[in-house]
């Protein structure tokens, strides 16, 4: 006689059944990531406690913690530091505020070919990042580029030497970077799409104008879209330095304005093949990433607003 099969069992049984299964599709970004990021990161971190440089054939051999103290030491370091840190001031505010001002507009239901613009947002993906920072390099040129001499046709007797003055080069490098912000307008606009429009109806019957509604509706409820974007944009500062190396070729111009810190840093590691100091820096930026990062976690819980917790 054969008893029947507890419920239980079975829905045990096959719970177990999809996780292995589960498992076996997430394997390959699990081989992915511990091969190309978590095995790198350890191995990089046993770098910073030697003295590895490939442009000599000197042995390796263990210093402790002497790359650390070059570090504390480096003044060229802080200074990367400190120009990365300028430029995120001017540009994760803008980086923030334009694509989510863009997404408002875009999500009007009086904006008529909303789609078409868009789809424009995103053509600055299609074309080659070199190509478009040496186009960008050459219409923000002090002497030959066409937005100076559109600002001298409307009147302005000395236009900015944008990437060319180190008083300038950083709003021109934010101009170079808004070329890049589709993804941010898509991420706000599928943000907006998920706000109950029954709750501006009910706004605007209590007598809720466009104002009062941004900011107790609209923000409140995009808080969480706003924190993703200004994790992702604080790492992206952190990290930012292609556009200065194609620009002019890393050399920190004009006046080290332009030296980022990960700039510095990949000089380290390519131009002067000195492998356990640029490991050094590596850590060393991404302990400032994290530390920034869990701060911005712990004050999410004042500021961020998940309609399901409260």
């Amino acid at each position: 006689m054969n008893l029947p099969i507890p419920s239980r069992f079975r829905q045990s049984t096959l719970s177990r059944r999809e996780a292995a299964w589960g498992y076996v599709f997430l394997s390959p970004w699990i081989l992915g990531f511990l091969a190309f990021t978590v095995i790198p990161m350890v191995v990089a971190l046993g770098f910073t406690f030697t003295n590895i440089q490939l442009a000599n054939d000197s042995p390796v051999q263990f210093v402790g913690l002497r790359n650390y103290e070059r570090l504390l030491g480096d003044d060229r370091m802080w200074s990367g530091l400190l120009v990365t840190l300028k430029y995120g001031a001017i540009a994760l505010p803008i980086g923030l505020a334009v694509p989510f001002a863009l997404a408002l507009l875009l999500n009007s239901r009086h904006l008529r070919g909303s789609s078409v613009f868009r789809i424009g947002f995103f053509i600055p993906y299609v074309v080659p990042f070199v190509a478009t920072v040496l186009i960008w390099g050459g219409m923000l040129n002090s002497e030959t580029g066409w937005i100076n001499r559109a600002l001298e046709f409307f009147g302005v007797d000395n236009p900015p030497g944008w990437i060319d003055d180190p008083g300038w080069v950083y709003p021109g490098l934010v101009i170079i970077g808004l070329w890049g912000i589709g993804a941010g307008v898509i991420i706000n606009i599928a943000g907006l799409r998920s706000i109950p429009t029954e709750l501006y109806d009910a706004a605007y019957i209590d007598g809720a104008g466009w104002w009062a509604s941004l900011r107790h509706i609209t923000i409140p409820l995009m808080s969480p879209v706003i924190f993703y974007t200004l994790t992702l944009g604080i790492i992206e500062v952190l990290q930012y330095f292609l556009v200065p190396l194609v620009l002019n070729n890393g050399t920190g111009e004009p006046g080290g304005s332009t030296l980022f810190y990960n700039l510095y840093l990949y000089k380290q590691f390519f131009l002067f093949q000195n492998m356990s100091y640029g490991a050094t820096l590596a850590w060393f930026l991404f302990a400032i990433t994290l530390a920034i990062t869990l701060v911005l976690f712990w004050s999410s819980r004042f500021w961020v607003y998940y309609a399901g917790e409260r």
